[in-house]
């Protein structure tokens, strides 16, 4: 006779990155139920954005998470500029999609390293993760820092590459190709990590409809969505990729979406180098009126959503943001149905989860 009893996990686990709790309802080793319980880690960052000018705020929303940092400082900087009326030069557009690529690139490198490491292929992570070094060296050696990158600016960037630095970043794009391919090739076909992921973690096309998912958690499950070609900014429109769409539903297709994205990415940033336009790298501020406007943009995880309303002052009167984890979390739950307790933190991961950006 099967037992069904409750059992805790976490908000503090050895094979969870971060703290949330999960209450599960088990039969046996099935998970039959899912309630999440978040906010371990309230930083209330929304309140000190309206303590702060919106010159300090770049530097307030650039922490709200460190591997979509960037994504962070560029959506609020496109969110002030829209409520300003500012438009940034065409050079300032091309260097925001570059840097915003080069960190889409080492993001999905590091979840895919984390699935390896969860699983228990350690080579694989290590492999994975000494690949993804070449990315952080790369972002040292153009913006002077590994994680936060400190580029964006309210008017454009504050930062310029020059050829050779350009040449630079083609050459890190030509050795890094090659060795992600190896990773793909790894991930979709090793036997060990197809019994892992294959099938696990099931989230329907249905579902996913009805969750409002984002970002590669919905592209891994047949949803056609990606902000930058649906409603394109900086320089997106002028760029050429795909928009990657798996049908599995489960934690391989999640994890296909980021390795295929990197590809996209690489392409990407070459097109950037090689139709880099002169000129300035940002626009002067402008008078700071009393309206509200929004922006969004396609962060590593998915949508990120600003919005902000100005009182005529330096000191915005609200700022509001939503990030992609915030609209993935509740997906776990229809993912963990009727699987085993030990897959647990590896579906976890497959949505990337931020909790330090869900529970700013």
């Amino acid at each position: 006779m099967t037992t069904t009893f409750t059992m805790p996990l976490g908000p503090v686990h050895v094979a969870l990155e971060e703290p949330v709790y999960f209450h599960l309802t088990v039969e046996g080793e099935n998970i039959r139920k899912v309630e999440l319980t978040s906010g371990h880690v309230h930083r209330g960052m929304e309140a000190m954005a309206t303590q702060r000018n919106l010159l300090k705020n770049v530097t307030l929303t650039e922490r709200v998470c460190s591997l979509c940092s960037n994504s962070h400082s560029f959506t609020y900087c496109m969110a002030v500029e829209n409520v300003l009326g500012i438009v940034i030069p065409p050079r300032a557009r091309y260097l925001r999609v570059m840097a915003e690529e080069i960190k889409r690139i080492s993001s999905h490198l590091f979840n895919t390293a984390i699935q390896a490491h969860i699983i228990g292929f350690k080579s694989l992570f290590m492999h994975v993760m000494e690949v993804r070094e070449m990315m952080q060296d790369l972002k040292e050696t153009v913006y002077g820092n590994r994680m936060n990158l400190a580029a964006n600016c309210i008017g454009g960037v504050k930062y310029d590459v020059d050829r050779e630095m350009l040449g630079y970043m083609l050459g890190v794009m030509d050795k890094l190709e090659p060795q992600v391919e190896e990773i793909r090739e790894i991930y979709e076909s090793n036997g060990m990590v197809l019994g892992r992921t294959r099938g696990l973690g099931l989230l329907p096309r249905e579902d996913a409809v009805r969750l409002g998912v984002v970002g590669p958690v919905a592209r891994g499950s047949g949803i056609v969505m990606d902000v930058r070609k649906d409603s394109p900014y900086a320089a997106y429109g002028e760029l050429n990729f795909k928009t990657i769409v798996r049908q599995g539903c489960c934690i391989h297709s999640r994890t296909m979406v980021r390795l295929h994205e990197i590809f996209e990415s690489i392409g990407l940033v070459r097109q950037c180098v090689e139709r880099m336009p002169e000129g300035e790298l940002a626009a002067p501020m402008r008078q700071i009126r009393t309206a509200e406007a929004c922006a969004r943009t396609e962060a590593p995880r998915g949508e990120v959503f600003y919005f902000i309303r100005t009182n005529g002052t330096d000191i915005p009167a609200r700022l509001k943001w939503r990030v992609p984890s915030y609209m993935n979390w509740e997906a776990l739950g229809v993912m963990m149905h009727d699987c085993k307790v030990a897959d647990v933190a590896l579906i976890t991961n497959s949505i990337d989860p931020c909790v330090s950006c869900t529970e700013r």
